[in-house]
């Protein structure tokens, strides 16, 4: 098989993730390229919902290196996030390689092999940066619902205009599907179903509110909330498995504005939804918000454990010498796949890149 370029680094991601481990190997000369599916840097963040704002203020929003552009305590929009993250790629110069979606990861002797359509990339080591959010969950009957009703995930949820007249089911209870209702109920009759995820008690939009969220997310869950930690060591496999409480919008608000909540959705009856109390639901218009899949089907190496998780230390995976990953949920801590945390795993797993290419350059 042909190689047509090899480099010491690949990193398979243009993300949050994959910027910070670039902007790492660049300080210390390590020769690497980033591979990003998307036709941009950023697109990641700008193919989301419009109305769509970061939880926490800018001043915590940054990648190593570089602010973020605007007031400390703006929150700020997708398409400003999206914007940074292209501008941060500008700024440290740091080699993106645009619409090149990787198909398959594979071992070739003491190299990798990175497989991108046509394209070959060799390589010593290799970064696994596309996070946690690849491939859109969606129930397995979904295909049942009847041709009429309009159906989507959350992720292809832009503004009201995709809608068909009448009424909505939004599925999925989470932060998305709550802040989706949000809107959707201002034109459309809305039904929210499944279980709450939990809340955090206070208002994260007013002053005291972001003081508090960021203080409490920058303290439990950066320096407390790890796997360093007796308290982290026994969350985090609960953490892995539930969605995060609801910060934004609260149950109350969702009553005020008209969401009705209603149970889990368990299949479908008559090419209608059907929930688990036995009820089923004429509804024109149904929104996937159930979540998402890492999507690592590509990667062709004995990596995965019985639950299908890649079998990491902290991000290094040991049973491949020089495969890695950053940006997965709880990686070591509780903010490791959040812009504000991303940064420490990408700095530690770039140590132990340039520990190994000590090691083969000796040998």
């Amino acid at each position: 098989m042909q190689v047509n370029e090899r480099f010491q680094v690949v990193i398979v991601g243009g993300g949050q993730g994959g910027l910070a481990v670039g902007y790492h190997l660049a300080r210390r000369r390590i020769p690497f390229v980033i591979l990003d599916a998307n036709p941009r840097v950023g697109d990641s963040w700008r193919k989301r919902w419009d109305s769509l704002r970061l939880f926490s203020p800018a001043f915590y929003d940054g990648l190593p290196g570089l602010r973020f552009p605007a007031g400390p305590g703006v929150k700020p929009t997708k398409d400003q996030m999206g914007n940074y993250l292209e501008g941060y790629a500008s700024h440290f110069k740091l080699p993106v390689r645009s619409g090149v979606r990787v198909t398959r990861l594979s071992r070739q002797g003491d190299h990798f092999l990175v497989e991108a359509g046509e394209k070959r990339f060799e390589a010593e080591q290799v970064v696994i940066a596309t996070g946690n959010y690849c491939r859109p969950r969606i129930p397995r009957f979904a295909p049942e619902l009847d041709l009429g009703i309009v159906q989507f995930h959350s992720s292809q949820y832009r503004n009201l205009s995709q809608l068909a007249p009448g009424g909505v089911l939004i599925v999925g209870a989470g932060n998305s599907g709550a802040e989706i209702a949000m809107e959707t109920v201002k034109k459309h009759p809305t039904l929210l179903a499944g279980k709450e995820p939990g809340v955090v008690p206070f208002r994260v939009d007013t002053f005291a509110g972001r003081f508090l969220f960021v203080h409490l997310v920058r303290a439990l869950g950066h320096n407390i909330l790890s796997v360093d930690t007796p308290i982290g060591r026994k969350v985090r496999p609960r953490m892995l498995l539930q969605a995060t409480p609801l910060v934004r919008v609260k149950p109350k608000d969702l009553i005020a504005a008209g969401v009705e909540r209603v149970p889990r959705v368990i299949g479908v009856e008559r090419g209608l939804p059907k929930l688990e109390d036995g009820r089923v639901l004429q509804v024109e218009n149904v929104i996937w918000s159930t979540g998402f899949l890492p999507g690592l089907e590509w990667v062709d190496l004995p990596i995965f454990g019985m639950d299908g998780e890649p079998l990491h230390d902290r991000g290094v995976v040991t049973s491949e010498p020089g495969l890695y990953f950053v940006g997965l949920r709880f990686q070591y801590a509780m903010t490791s796949d959040l812009i504000n945390g991303v940064g420490r795993d990408a700095k530690r797993v770039v140590e132990v890149i340039a520990e190994r290419k000590g090691t083969i350059r000796a040998a």
